[in-house]
């Protein structure tokens, strides 16, 4: 045998099972649940998930306890290197997720220069989309992280940022039409507030060091289903899905309706883009359309779509209907996607297990008190939309 051709059957043994083309794992429809919990889930956690049918769960950690100001990032004014301590951690919560037999999308809130407003005071940091200096501290963080966990075999992807909204402070207007989009974009290119050009620097810091592991890109105004609309080409990577959220129409299926003296039903006339409009089972579908047909201008499968997150207020009366009608349309499209949320001990709303009650004053005092969610979990008919659809 030529010595070349067995030095590369030997590098070819040597490359870790994980490091095979990962971007087969998405080639058919995956389903799964969100997890922002404020601790760091434990085996069984992800046991349950697992247990339902789910394959994949998208992984937030910037409401974990970190070493310095920000997990992981050390502190989002400055990123220096990846915290020792909470890489550790993040690793041993990535083993628990592979026991479960679980594939895991690992997606940052906080970027430098971007640090998510619940751990900024409520305030939205804008720094990331007025200046490229973060930019670049952004690209070392994702080039870090990626060197660290390319060889975990529980990474499916890197989700690159939770929900960005370079538009929000820079004169668009959300939910605007596609051409005020675009002519937007036009004046934006090249600098500060180009979301596809970020994501292309930070994309070319991960494949310095893993060619492999797939690539989540959010759209903008927090991944709006519409905010594709403006980009004129995909990435150029064969590994990339692109993803929106979905909670629209908003105005109903968000906490402050439930505040409200009469909540906005659903189905019913909600305001959106500035109008009260008739929100139903096919106003979902023809909002969802918005993202495929982007993929289908720009010849993407619509296997490298994702809808990164859905849900609305379970104690809205008419959640499990909303929920239905957005799985429907994900089921006839195939696509990809992950409900919101699984199990979150930090906050109740969309977290379908516990039906339409309230929760009781023990689960508010476990927040208080840095302890472990003490509320019991079972199949409800708010959440059985979701459960019927995650088994195999």
């Amino acid at each position: 045998m030529h010595h070349w051709i067995l030095a590369s059957l030997l590098a070819l043994a040597a490359i870790p099972a994980s490091a095979a083309d990962l971007i087969d794992f998405w080639d058919t429809p995956r389903h799964g649940g969100n997890s922002f919990n404020r601790l760091p889930p434990d085996q069984a956690y992800f046991d349950a998930l697992k247990g339902y049918g789910a394959s994949w769960v998208r992984l937030s950690y910037d409401k974990w306890r970190p070493a310095g100001r920000d997990f992981l990032l050390g502190n989002a004014d400055d990123y220096q290197g990846l915290a020792a301590t909470d890489l550790k951690q993040l690793i041993a919560v990535l083993d628990r997720a592979h026991a479960a037999g679980l594939k895991v999308v690992i997606t940052p809130l906080s970027l430098p220069g971007m640090r998510w407003s619940q751990n900024n005071q409520g305030q939205f940091d804008d720094r990331l989309w007025q200046d490229k200096r973060f930019w670049a501290q952004s690209a070392r963080f994702w080039r870090d992280v990626a060197q660290a966990l390319k060889d975990h075999p529980a990474i499916a992807a890197y989700n690159l940022i939770n929900e960005p909204a370079p538009e929000k402070l820079g004169g668009l207007t959300e939910h605007a039409s596609p051409g005020q989009m675009q002519q937007w974009y036009a004046r934006q290119q090249g600098g500060a507030r180009d979301l596809p050009a970020l994501y292309r620097q930070l994309l070319a810091a991960i494949r310095e060091v893993d060619g492999k592991t797939p690539v989540m890109l959010d759209a903008g105004w927090y991944a709006a289903a519409d905010a594709f609309s403006y980009w004129p080409a995909p990435l150029a990577d064969a590994r990339v899905l692109y993803s929106v959220h979905m909670y629209e129409p908003y105005a109903a299926t968000s906490a402050p309706n439930l505040a409200r003296k009469r909540p906005y039903a659903y189905p019913g006339p909600v305001p959106f883009a500035g109008q009260v409009q008739p929100w139903d089972a096919q106003r979902v579908a023809d909002y969802l359309r918005r993202p495929l047909d982007w993929a289908q201008a720009m010849k993407l499968s619509r296997s490298r779509l994702v809808v990164g997150e859905f849900g609305c207020m379970r104690r809205l009366p008419g959640c499990r209907q909303y929920l239905e009608d957005v799985l429907r349309v994900l089921d006839q499209h195939q696509m990809h996607w992950a409900f919101y949320s699984f199990r979150e001990d930090s906050w109740d709303g969309m977290d379908y297990e516990l039906g339409t009650a309230k929760v009781p004053w023990r689960y508010w005092q476990a927040i208080d008190n840095g302890q472990a969610d003490p509320l019991p979990r079972q199949a409800t008919p708010a959440f059985e939309p979701i459960r019927r659809r995650l088994q195999p």
